[in-house]
């Protein structure tokens, strides 16, 4: 049910939208764990590397179609703040248009490049056949993930939070099922998971259209779905790509890092396979911290009101302090259970790896917190030029200091929290300074 955050008390609001987006995400995470949790334990170490190795370009796709929704969920929360209705819903049909054309598009590119792909970011011989067949069912159900995030970035720029989460938790719980069932029962292997994933996904989508039809009037729009409007395609696209761009950069940089992991051998592989899933468990609350206060920000921004605006801005602040210092105390004390749920009990090497980079990289996690807000307020204030720009000088530095660490200087796996570090410094250097600047206009009254 759509949600006006105009007015009512901000930090309740803020955080009864932003408790759900995090359970949404500790479930999409239980969604893409279970595929390595599962291979790894009932496949194999090399199976478990493919599946790894995979990922960083399925995550690559995934999150430009989640970018694009990203954006024009920005510019739905700021009309639905506004009360244009008229353009929001020429708004809605154009993005949904659009999306589609372009999911198609990119699933039939991908397919068709997906060994190359691979072996451009050096994929060992031994799993590149495996990594392959994965990452092609993948891509054939990628129109699947762009209609969930669709739906769901409408309804979140709407206000409602909640309704995503439901239909998330039932994917997850399907993923699961279907993993056991194709993977362990069948003995697809790779591929039975990635089966699993596209079939999870689709399901989730019709149960989610269903209930969209049913219970949101402000989305049947009966004939006006066909209306596709260019002007506001290219507004869209240009708050999209911006968005977009972002989350593929952020993409692309752990893709370089894959690279750079490859030639160290099959267990750093699945070792750096195991400890995205784990970092996965704090940075992805902490992004929907921030993405929680941009539709916060976007809606009271359409509504030009510049004090709820700024109180918006300082709960968030305060909501990513405290979650980043509760994650950090738990994933230091509990790495090794936590690696030790992706590799049998024989896989003693990838904990080992893994374990040397959690209790580094747990006392680091403030530091995406505070940058994930900081981001949060420039894409609530429409400024995706900054997040974009500081995205960039966070996996710039993030890839060199890998690169410098362990291919040149062999520091071995743990360093890769270090090269976090580096990323997280100069991403702050960059926005902090703009941040100030913003908050200074604010506080004289201008909204932008």
């Amino acid at each position: 049910m759509a949600k006006d955050m105009t007015k009512g008390r901000i930090l309740p609001q803020l955080t009864a939208f932003a408790v759900p987006l995090i359970l949404g995400n500790l479930f999409q995470i239980m969604y893409n764990a279970a595929d390595s949790i599962i291979v790894g334990q009932f496949v194999g170490d090399d199976a478990l590397a493919a599946v790894g190795t995979a990922g960083p370009i399925m995550n690559m796709a995934i999150l430009f179609i989640s970018g694009m929704c990203m954006g024009a969920g920005i510019l739905m929360s700021t009309l639905y703040g506004a009360k244009n209705m008229e353009k929001l819903e020429k708004q809605i049909s154009t993005t949904l248009i659009g999306g589609l054309l372009f999911s198609l598009l990119i699933s039939a590119v991908m397919i068709l490049l997906a060994r190359p792909v691979l072996l451009l970011i050096n994929a060992p011989d031994e799993i590149i056949g495996s990594a392959v067949i994965y990452l092609r069912v993948i891509f054939l159900g990628l129109i699947f993930t762009f209609i969930y995030n669709f739906l769901a970035n409408t309804l979140r720029a709407l206000g409602d939070s909640r309704t995503p989460l439901y239909f998330l938790i039932i994917s997850a719980v399907l993923n699961i099922i279907g993993d056991l069932f194709f993977v362990v029962a069948l003995d697809w292997g790779v591929g039975g998971s990635a089966v699993s994933t596209v079939l999870s996904e689709a399901l989730c989508c019709v149960c989610c259209a269903v209930y969209v039809k049913q219970r949101v009037p402000i989305l049947c729009l009966g004939k006006k779905w066909l209306v596709f409007e260019k002007p506001l395609l290219w507004r869209t696209f240009s708050y999209g790509i911006t968005s977009a761009l972002q989350q593929m950069c952020v993409q692309l940089g752990k893709i370089l890092v894959q690279a750079i992991i490859n030639v160290q051998g099959v267990a750093f592989i699945a070792a750096f396979t195991a400890i995205n899933r784990v970092d996965d468990l704090v940075l992805s609350p902490e992004h929907n911290i921030a993405h929680a206060t941009t539709t916060f920000l976007a809606q009271n921004r359409g509504a030009g009101n510049v004090e709820r605006v700024k109180k918006g801005y300082r709960c968030g602040v305060y909501m990513e302090i405290a979650f980043s210092l509760v994650a950090s105390i738990v994933i230091y004390f509990a790495a090794t259970p936590l690696m030790r749920m992706f590799v049998d009990e024989e896989s003693t090497e990838v904990v080992a790896l893994g374990v040397s980079y959690l209790k580094i990289i747990a006392f680091m996690y403030i530091m995406p917190g505070i940058t994930n807000i900081v981001q949060g307020f420039f894409r609530g204030m429409g400024d995706l030029k900054v997040t974009l720009a500081s995205t960039i000088a966070n996996m710039g530095a993030r890839v060199i200091a890998a690169y410098i660490l362990i291919s040149v200087m062999g520091k071995g796996f743990s360093a890769l929290a270090w090269s976090n570090f580096w990323g997280w410094i100069f991403m702050m250097l960059f926005e902090v300074p703009l941040l100030v600047k913003s908050l200074i206009k604010l506080r004289s009254g201008k909204i932008s």
